[in-house]
């Protein structure tokens, strides 16, 4: 797409070159202020998207009609994003090629949907520029929205392995946050381009690198408050109580467990915390279960020490949805939550692996007792969604 797209700007030239330098220049400085982007942030350049967008929904500059097309809209969000990628690149970051060929698909969908029809002269016969326009600028918004919701599950399914449909399912969850945002950015720049020129680019841009800015100090604090809970999490493994990264192992396996089962967004959330801190309750023993396998005790021993787990918990300002989770740890499936199902069996994988869950002999070996354990103690579902998981992950 992008070669096509500058072939023809070669060949056809540059049409209205200052609103293209000015679209560009807008881009390239989104995608300057990528700086301290959260790593997994759903749109590290959100003021890049709106000024890419914009362009791609243009159709007039100050009263007067545009006339670049689809191509140069495509040409011009390359090259603004590529020189706002130089300083990343000078600085060892490398550029965000998936990241730039999301936008230039999605921004592509929008152009091909818009500027022929607005060059043509075909969507004023139909439309005008009443409320009519503004409706189709609003379905045209919602389908770009989930054409790039797609594009972000599949690019994940691709790089993660996990399934589909929980991905995208995450993707569509997001759109009434910074995705409608971004949209509804965009199509407004447009029109006030189309009213007041292109001095309603820095007019748009000092309120949206504010509105970046503070996002991204929420995002820091709830990373911090993330580290925080592993950190506690950890206080088992640095008491002797349980083996050396047994809870960060439970955490991950349990959150890709939860992804197998379609869980997304705050479930998983909850799960990874859950998974973190289920053997806190460890640390109010006198006497450590040996290697903390906490799955070879009787009943009465684990439920106590899940309770006691729970009331931890409780004291430590998590939500107590969390502390709900290790609290039932212990009590029969069919009385658990799925999350909690999915930290009991996943933990007693763990327990029963004895460490070698990385090989696959140890892992068939504990997989076993977890099917055999599956009338009563785990269920079967999330006993065959981890082995599917851990086939994933051992091949």
């Amino acid at each position: 797409m992008t070669a096509a797209a500058l072939a023809w700007v070669v060949s056809h030239g540059v049409a209205q070159p200052a609103n293209a330098l000015a679209f560009g220049a807008f881009i390239a400085v989104g995608e300057l202020a990528r700086w301290g982007a959260v790593p997994g942030e759903r749109e590290p350049a959100p003021l890049g998207a709106a000024g890419a967008l914009a362009y791609a929904l243009l159709g007039e500059c100050a009263g007067e009609p545009t006339g670049h097309g689809a191509f140069q809209v495509v040409a011009v969000v390359v090259a603004g994003a590529l020189v706002g990628a130089v300083p990343h690149v000078a600085r060892g970051q490398g550029p965000a090629l998936d990241h730039v060929a999301r936008r230039v698909l999605t921004v592509g969908f929008t152009a091909v949907c818009f500027q022929p029809l607005y060059v043509s002269g075909e969507l004023g016969l139909w439309l005008g520029q009443g409320p009519y326009y503004a409706l189709f600028l609003l379905v045209l918004l919602v389908l770009t929205a989930l054409c790039d919701a797609v594009l972000a599950a599949v690019m994940l399914r691709a790089h993660t392995g996990h399934p589909f449909g929980p991905l995208l399912r995450d993707e569509l969850r997001a759109l009434p946050g910074i995705g409608s945002a971004v949209g509804a950015t965009g199509a407004v720049m447009a029109l006030a381009v189309a009213v007041a020129g292109l001095w309603a680019l820095p007019v748009f841009c000092v309120p949206l690198l504010l509105t970046q800015l503070s996002f991204r100090r929420y995002a820091a604090v709830r990373a911090t408050y993330g580290q925080t809970i592993a950190s506690l999490a950890r206080a088992t493994e640095v008491a002797g109580y349980t083996r050396q990264g047994h809870a960060r192992r439970v955490a991950e396996l349990s959150v890709a467990v939860g992804r197998e089962m379609g869980l997304s967004g705050p479930d998983l959330t909850l799960l990874e915390y859950a998974a973190l801190m289920h053997d806190i309750g460890q640390l109010s023993l006198v006497d450590p279960v040996p290697d903390g396998a906490t799955a070879s005790l009787p009943s009465a021993e684990q439920r106590r020490i899940a309770l006691l787990g729970g009331a931890v918990v409780r004291r430590t300002g998590v939500p107590a949805a969390v502390a709900a989770v290790v609290e039932q740890q212990a009590d029969p499936y069919r009385d658990q939550p799925l999350a909690a199902r999915i930290v009991r069996a996943v933990n007693a994988y763990d327990d029963l692996a004895g460490g070698s869950g990385s090989r696959a002999g140890g892992a068939l070996a504990a997989l076993e007792q977890l099917r055999l354990g599956t009338g009563h103690d785990y269920q079967p579902e999330v006993v065959e969604s981890l082995a599917r998981v851990l086939g994933r992950v051992l091949v």
